[in-house]
């Protein structure tokens, strides 16, 4: 039975290769029209379920579905499939026109329908008129662009983005971030893309999928998974974080006292984490904690007196690392007039509400 137009769904899809298991067990849906992202580390397996869903490699174990129909065993020609690779995969000695029309020529597209169908793709990534070049007479940025009107001109009921952006320069780079976004956006096209940038996640993404060793560690919208990580790997791959010890005091229902250490106790909110453990885990986002010379009232707050004792200037903001007792905790906070010095005294707040507790330590 059909389902949504370009809705994908991946059941319990496994990988090996040999005796390494690249893809454990994994299930995801993309909604149609959705921005999907699977970000981790190289190794992850996050290249490995991009090219299942391609065509480029066949699952171990699993059930690959878009549209409501299972694709396992259909081959990438016959899959109506968008892919743009890291590094563009032009033709070198064809020109711009060709490349794009690439695919419409496999599809016994009317000659007439590709002119059309090709200044419409140029249009959409902002390079009309280009028909006429050679990918040599292009800069990286408009290659990677010519890459995806490729990649979009055959209408396919998904788009897979490999790395697309990571050749290109830092400031290229965030300016194709927004255009690439936009273009998905107008065409509602369900994409599914792969990065280990965890800005490009969090930027772009309606759902992403942090990975780690074969395996989904958490699934959810930015925000929540940045926010609210469900392990000591999101928390780490994501940001900032100090990730500490603590041990379970006390709690009066909305709050619970933890002790981080000798005299240095915290209070979480009771809602943000499992606390049916004596040790559990504590994740404060470094941006999360407030520094100051003084602290007005607490209403609820923590205040830990501190030291700084290295400091990174970032410009807008500076990451200092504040020493607490036996502690070193992270702190990013942003600059007024100067940074804190090394040496400078300091006080902390922890709000209740920034204290993700995950478990047992």
């Amino acid at each position: 039975m059909a389902g949504p137009a370009g809705a994908v769904e991946l059941r319990r899809i496994s990988k090996s290769f040999g005796s390494v298991q690249a893809v454990k067990s994994v299930d995801l849906t993309l909604d149609a029209g959705s921005f999907t992202t699977l970000l981790g580390p190289s190794g992850c397996g996050k290249t490995t379920i991009l090219r299942m869903v391609a065509g480029l490699e066949t699952p171990s174990d699993g059930e690959i579905l878009v549209n409501g129909n299972r694709i396992n065993e259909v081959p990438i020609h016959k899959r109506n499939i968008g892919l743009v690779f890291q590094n563009y995969a032009l033709f070198p000695h064809k020109s711009v026109f060709d490349n794009v029309a690439f695919g419409l020529k496999y599809r016994d597209v009317p000659k007439e329908e590709s002119r059309r169908r090709v200044a419409q793709a140029l249009e959409l990534v902002r390079l009309p008129g280009m028909e006429s070049r050679l990918p040599s007479q292009l800069s990286g940025g408009q290659q990677q662009r010519i890459a995806l009107a490729r990649a979009v001109v055959i209408q396919p009921d998904v788009l897979l983005l490999d790395e697309p952006l990571s050749a290109l320069d830092a400031n290229l780079r965030e300016e194709m971030r927004v255009e690439l976004k936009k273009i998905q956006r107008e065409l509602n096209i369900t994409t599914l893309f792969v990065t280990h940038d965890q800005e490009e996640a969090l930027a772009m993404s309606d759902t992403v999928v942090v990975m780690s060793e074969g395996e989904s560690e958490q699934q959810g919208p930015p925000e929540e998974v940045y926010n609210r990580p469900a392990s000591a790997f999101v928390a780490d791959f994501l940001g900032y974080s100090n990730l500490l010890e603590a041990r379970v005091l006390a709690s009066n229902g909305a709050t619970t006292a933890l002790e981080l250490t000798d005299g240095v106790n915290v209070n979480a909110d009771s809602a943000n984490g499992h606390f049916g453990h004596a040790q559990v885990k504590l994740v404060i986002r470094a941006e999360k904690i407030g520094i100051a010379s003084e602290w007005d009232g607490s209403n609820g707050d923590s205040i830990l007196d501190g030291t700084v004792a290295d400091v990174d200037y970032l410009g807008v903001t500076a990451r200092y690392f504040v020493k607490v007792g036996d502690l070193r905790l992270q702190v990013i906070g942003t600059i007024d007039e100067h940074p804190f010095r090394e040496g400078e005294a300091v006080k902390l707040r922890i709000r209740p509400r920034d204290c993700v507790v995950l478990g047992s330590a």
